[in-house]
């Protein structure tokens, strides 16, 4: 297989999926599964560029996350009941309301599994992240929405760029025999590091000007108006249409509602297009192998979804009566198409920063 740049939008859909994936379960084997499965792509798949090397990070913010739930639980769930692990000092704050006390398995566990599961979602952007070249996204985003989509670009880019900074600056200071661990090492490096991103954040909005960012066509009032409410208008309707779809409770909700609000949100996309004259500087192709990742992520979420069904004990283990979790070969099979990626995309090659 020839090697190339995969289209980050596919990148971006697969993990999204994987996501989506994983807020549908509690279950800490297959959400442990779900990271491993970001994880063995990303090392199969990721170049060497500067925002490949952000994944560790999303990786130490997903255990933050993890342990910041369990102690959440521990210092405001203290209630009496389950089966009581250790007891701390209580403080009564109101008559209704008090902090620490006796902590349950039942409660720590409860922490543990919504903690576990906000941090495989973040494992998952932050696996699109190292695959996908955030720059190259935003010649995807439509004409009607590149200046939500150049801040979404620079807000995306800032964690691989502190951690290449980081680096930067510590493989500088080791070179002048500096300190590069412990407290007295922090003041210098965090001085460069943000006079670093002062910098880099100059020269994106130089180029950006430099190249026509924010300047548009002549549009009336009216139309502008138009534009903005049917945009605004048909993503209204698509979040409600999503909320309906997944509740299964109304009929008018669901799939009417999603399939109008988004053919409106694409009539205000096209109208959008019309005020933004730009050109495509050497456009990502969307082949095959885009379509594979595509479908293998897409796939495993729908497959999650439809054999949920099946077996809907073992993706959300009881915490009442506290039961060890078990695993479904069904789920475990369609979370593993997802990792198809990792041999099916093509291999990583060498990207220069721009």
């Amino acid at each position: 297989m020839r090697s190339r740049a995969l289209h980050p939008g596919a990148w971006w859909v697969w993990a999204l999926a994987l996501a989506v994936a994983a807020s549908r379960t509690t279950n800490p084997l297959l959400l442990g599964l779900i990271i491993a499965v970001a994880g063995f792509v990303v090392a199969n798949r990721r170049s060497d560029a500067p925002w490949a090397l952000a994944f560790r990070l999303y990786a130490y913010v997903g255990a933050f996350v993890v342990a910041s739930r369990v102690l959440f639980r521990i210092v405001v769930g203290g209630e009496d009941g389950g089966h009581v692990l250790f007891t701390l000092p209580r403080i009564a704050l109101t008559p209704g309301f008090s902090l620490f006390g006796p902590a349950s398995a039942e409660e720590l566990l409860g922490g543990f599994y919504d903690g576990l599961r906000l941090a495989a979602m973040v494992v998952c952007i932050g696996a699109a992240n190292a695959l996908a070249n955030p720059k190259r996204l935003l010649k995807a985003v439509p004409g009607a929405l590149y200046e939500v989509g150049t801040a979404v670009t620079v807000a995306l880019t800032v964690a691989p760029q502190l951690v290449e900074s980081v680096q930067r600056v510590r493989r500088a200071r080791r070179l002048r025999a500096g300190r590069t661990r412990g407290l007295r090492a922090v003041r210098g490096i965090v001085v460069p590091v943000l006079e670093d991103a002062m910098n880099r954040s100059l020269q994106l909005a130089a180029a950006m000007d430099s190249r026509g960012y924010g300047r548009r066509a002549y549009l009336s009032p009216s139309l502008r108006a138009a534009i903005a409410g049917c945009v605004l208008g048909g993503l209204a309707g698509v979040c409600v249409g999503v909320y309906g779809v997944l509740d299964g409770t109304s009929t008018w909700l669901g799939v009417p509602l999603l399939a109008a609000g988004l053919a409106v949100a694409v009539a205000g996309f096209v109208l959008g297009g019309r005020r933004v004259r730009r050109t495509a500087y050497r456009p990502d192709p969307w082949g095959r192998p885009e379509t594979l990742v595509v479908v293998a992520g897409v796939g495993a979420c729908v497959l999650l979804f439809v054999t949920a069904r099946i077996d809907p004990g073992n993706l959300y283990p009881s915490l009442s009566p506290l039961r060890w979790p078990g695993v479904s070969w069904v789920h475990v099979v369609s979370l593993l198409i997802a990792v198809l990626p990792a041999w099916l995309a093509p291999p990583p090659v060498s990207e220069v920063v721009r």
